[in-house]
């Protein structure tokens, strides 16, 4: 008799998943995205949640909640329902935070279940083109012989636009001072303008101003050149030996969003992500696809939050909310 109680359960549990699956979504889906429009994490988002609206028959909407380095729209994510109705489109940023800042009201691992990297993007230092420095040990020269002269934007406090070119000073002892944005949406104008001399800034961001000429590209901040700008040498070939960083967008659900939901929204975003229009966004902008395994990109994120404090840490940064 217990044995058949058991299995009915099962059954029943089985039966219930399979009916969610089928039925959800049921209404609009939203996803939160912690910075302001304009930005890299909009460059993704927002093409993703066209495909996403038609796959999954309902209206899929992203909502820019922009502050504190993205920890705003995260903090507000991570207290939102478990119910499959809203997502959080994050970024490397927020496995920085974890180190960063010293109260933060969520957490990463704890608040969010990883759904998968969306796109990986190169950062790219580039400079407003008042200034003739052609390649990044000109930047520095002037840097060392001018300390605190050149200010650099970021989009925020933790951003890897801001722990980027923290890792530069320590690396070369070069004083740059921070400007910091709440986002690369508002950073971009500044840049254009003059107000701030320089950025570490993604490549989904700068490509267009870069082809416009509106900013001077010095290099490309991964191991390879970007085929964007492929004339462009990464910070290895320009004499910076061991320098390193690769900003990423990803996917994250609510904890204790049910399983059938978390299955089909991570299906659905790899395949939308493979199609061939979507590529072509994904390469105008010099970003690789994701698409990893939810258990794969878990294992991504602890290591990027151990990552990036080590830096965090050898920079002396703290920031308090």
């Amino acid at each position: 008799m217990k044995f058949r109680f058991a299995v009915s359960t099962v059954l029943l549990a089985l039966s219930a998943g399979a009916a969610f699956a089928q039925s959800w979504p049921t209404k609009p889906v939203r996803i939160i995205n912690p910075f302001p429009p304009g930005g890299g994490t909009d460059a993704f988002a927002r093409p993703l949640a066209v495909k996403l609206t038609i796959a999954l028959g309902q209206t899929v909407f992203i909502e820019n909640q922009g502050g504190a380095g993205g920890t705003v729209g995260a903090t507000n994510a991570s207290k939102a329902l478990g119910d499959g109705y809203t997502w959080f489109m994050g970024a490397v940023h927020h496995t920085i935070a974890e180190t960063l800042y010293t109260k933060l009201p969520y957490s990463l691992e704890r608040d969010f279940v990883p759904l998968t990297v969306v796109a990986y993007v190169p950062n790219v230092v580039v400079v407003n083109p008042k200034h003739t420095f052609k390649n990044v040990k000109e930047l520095l020269d002037y840097a060392r012989a001018n300390p605190g002269k050149l200010n650099y934007g970021s989009a925020g406090n933790g951003t890897t636009h801001h722990l980027a070119v923290e890792l530069f000073k320590t690396m070369t002892g070069a004083q740059l001072t921070h400007v910091p944005y709440k986002g690369a949406g508002p950073l971009m104008p500044a840049l254009l303008g003059g107000e701030v001399d320089l950025a570490f800034d993604g490549m989904g961001t700068s490509a267009t101003q870069i082809k416009a000429g509106k900013l001077r590209p010095l290099a490309v901040t991964t191991k390879t050149r970007s085929p964007v700008i492929p004339d462009v040498p990464t910070m290895q070939e320009a004499g910076f030996s061991g320098y390193e960083v690769t900003t990423w967008y990803a996917l994250w659900a609510i904890k204790g969003t049910p399983k059938e939901a978390i299955d089909r929204m991570y299906a659905e975003t790899v395949k939308a992500m493979q199609q061939p229009d979507m590529k072509q966004i994904w390469d105008a902008q010099g970003a690789t696809v994701g698409g990893q395994p939810p258990a794969e990109f878990a294992k991504f994120v602890h290591s990027e939050i151990e990552k990036w404090g080590r830096v965090v840490k050898d920079a002396g940064i703290k920031i308090d909310l």
